[in-house]
């Protein structure tokens, strides 16, 4: 994947950001030229250089990501929506740091995924509002809700689709900060998958689209859901065995 080419103050910006960390040492060298990129751009350009992603986890303004690729696994830290370092780790970490069962970690795939979900859904349901399709409003509304979900500061000097883009990425972003939490990932992955595509029905957006972001257990192998479609809200309550009993607006 070739990345868009980005302002010389960008480029500058990056390099100092990619010096104030130790990558270069454990970094995979055909990884190296994507420290201090645009997280929203470059990880499609770990995902074309053969890397899977595997799980993710959240502190403060830094988000690590794991990635494998056959035996090699790498750790990938974003810091405010940049890639800070990419760096070589024991292959543990990358079959979830022993913390994680397989569904966990189903889980977080299906997160990585989201996020170009999120966006061809987000932008679609936008251009039907507004009626507007052309490339240049799309590209300002993309690039808009990709510096919200990967952390970037807002563009005040940019344009109304990049703003609209913004507030979509945020929506997003906070879904799958919650979809990621202990409190979500207790529930069964049967349920969680059984209720994402009820609501994606409910709200008509693509597979994929909905994340449970707010669990309860019913306590008779019931669990009720709360689960973000973007900005939308709707509530689930599903089987332990993925069987949905019934969905609400919220």
């Amino acid at each position: 994947m070739t990345l868009p080419k980005a302002p010389v103050a960008v480029l500058a910006a990056a390099a100092l950001l990619a010096a104030s960390f130790p990558a270069a040492a454990q970094t995979p060298p055909d990884l190296r030229d994507l420290v201090g990129a645009r997280a929203g751009q470059a990880e499609g350009a770990v995902q074309s250089r053969g890397y899977a992603f595997v799980r993710t986890q959240e502190g403060g303004n830094s988000k690590w990501s794991y990635w494998r690729r056959g035996d090699d696994c790498v750790q990938i830290t974003t810091t405010d929506g940049r890639y800070a370092s990419i760096d070589r780790m024991d292959r543990n970490l990358c079959d979830g740091g022993g913390s994680r069962d397989s569904g966990s970690n189903a889980a977080a795939a299906v997160l990585a995924g989201a996020a170009v979900i999120g966006l061809a859904a987000a932008l679609a349901h936008h251009n039907r509002s507004h009626d507007n399709r052309d490339d240049s409003h799309d590209n300002d509304y993309s690039r808009g809700y990709q510096d919200a979900l990967y952390g970037s500061n807002y563009d005040r000097n940019d344009s109304e689709a990049y703003h609209d883009g913004y507030l979509a990425g945020e929506a997003e972003r906070g879904n799958r900060r919650a979809s990621n939490t202990d409190h979500v990932r207790r529930a069964p992955w049967a349920a969680q998958q059984a209720c994402s595509a009820r609501a994606d029905d409910y709200q008509s957006r693509p597979r994929g689209s909905s994340t449970p972001i707010s669990v309860r257990d019913l306590g008779n192998g019931d669990w009720q859901m709360v689960m973000g479609t973007g900005s939308y809200r709707s509530v689930c309550v599903a089987s332990s065995d993925g069987r949905v009993r019934s969905i609400d607006p919220y």
